[in-house]
């Protein structure tokens, strides 16, 4: 670990800060409050597919301070993690159909940038949570899927394109197959407490960046039908396999595919213990932010 991340644990305000995984760079887009110390919640911010963790980061600001929070943005740029499969899928075929290492998945970069942090002593023993939106949404949500969510203390996936369905007999990342899962993998799954957000005015089928491959509109027109198709379906799992479903949807009358006003719809969920009231909402809908 280099010694600017070392200071994460130290510096207040929003600065940024050098980090690489698996040989690559990833920005880290930083904010600390002004009231936080190194024993403050973290929330981690993974962004859209403009890859604009800065921004991400900035819609966390308010929150931040509300709460006492620190903030980190990982950054995948379209530079050195290029395209959906090296973000949104998470690098796990490599450019030649191959099952890549899976250390190198990119979903890896969370847990092992929480461990490095702890073990420099940048953070202690504080809850960490994750929250994606849009492609941040995919990388979250498969990020749960492959390697669960051990260390978390709570995950939300907002508004994703579309999904990875519970399922091992389709390939991923349509379904779990042939990534290598444990035979367990798909009920420790369905037994995650993932939160996904939808909006229910995400439902714009013109979007030129709403994932329209065969897979994607197998879930249906847009993000809002998807996410219904995404947590029926895991109903369905649950009840053949004869577990219960830890997921939890919450449709969110009158937001969009915005990802500020679901960063504070989030913030609320996490630190207030519940839903903004319908007043709440109102104020923060109308916008489109990828």
């Amino acid at each position: 670990m280099t010694l600017s991340l070392f200071a994460f644990g130290r510096t207040s305000g929003s600065f940024s800060l050098p980090w690489a995984f698996a040989g690559r760079p990833v920005t880290l887009h930083c904010y600390r409050a002004a009231a936080a110390d190194a024993r403050a919640p973290l929330v981690l911010v993974q962004h859209g597919m403009l890859r604009n963790g800065d921004d991400y980061r900035n819609f966390w600001v308010a929150a931040a301070e509300r709460y006492g929070l620190q903030i980190i943005a990982p950054t995948f740029s379209n530079e050195h993690w290029p395209g959906v499969e090296s973000y949104n899928n998470g690098g796990v075929w490599t450019q030649d159909g191959h099952l890549a290492p899976a250390a190198q998945w990119a979903y890896q970069a969370i847990p092992e940038l929480i461990g490095q942090l702890r073990r420099e002593g940048a953070l202690q023993e504080q809850p960490v949570y994750l929250f994606g939106h849009s492609a941040g949404g995919q990388f979250v949500h498969r990020l749960a899927s492959l390697l669960g969510v051990r260390g978390l203390a709570g995950i939300v996936a907002a508004n994703p394109g579309w999904y990875t369905l519970a399922d091992d007999s389709l390939g991923f990342p349509e379904g779990l197959g042939g990534v290598g899962l444990a035979p367990d993998a798909l009920a420790r799954l369905l037994a995650t407490p993932l939160v996904i957000l939808a909006g229910e005015q995400d439902i714009d089928t013109a979007d030129p960046n709403l994932p329209a491959e065969p897979a994607a509109l197998r879930q249906g027109p847009h993000r809002y039908s998807r996410a219904l198709h995404y947590t029926e379906y895991a109903l369905q799992q649950a009840a053949r396999l004869g577990v219960p479903l830890a997921w939890q949807l919450h449709s969110v009358p009158g937001i969009g595919h915005d990802g500020e006003a679901m960063s504070a719809i989030c913030a609320h969920w996490w630190f207030e213990g519940r839903m903004p009231s319908a007043d709440g909402l109102a104020r923060l809908a109308g916008r489109i932010v990828s």
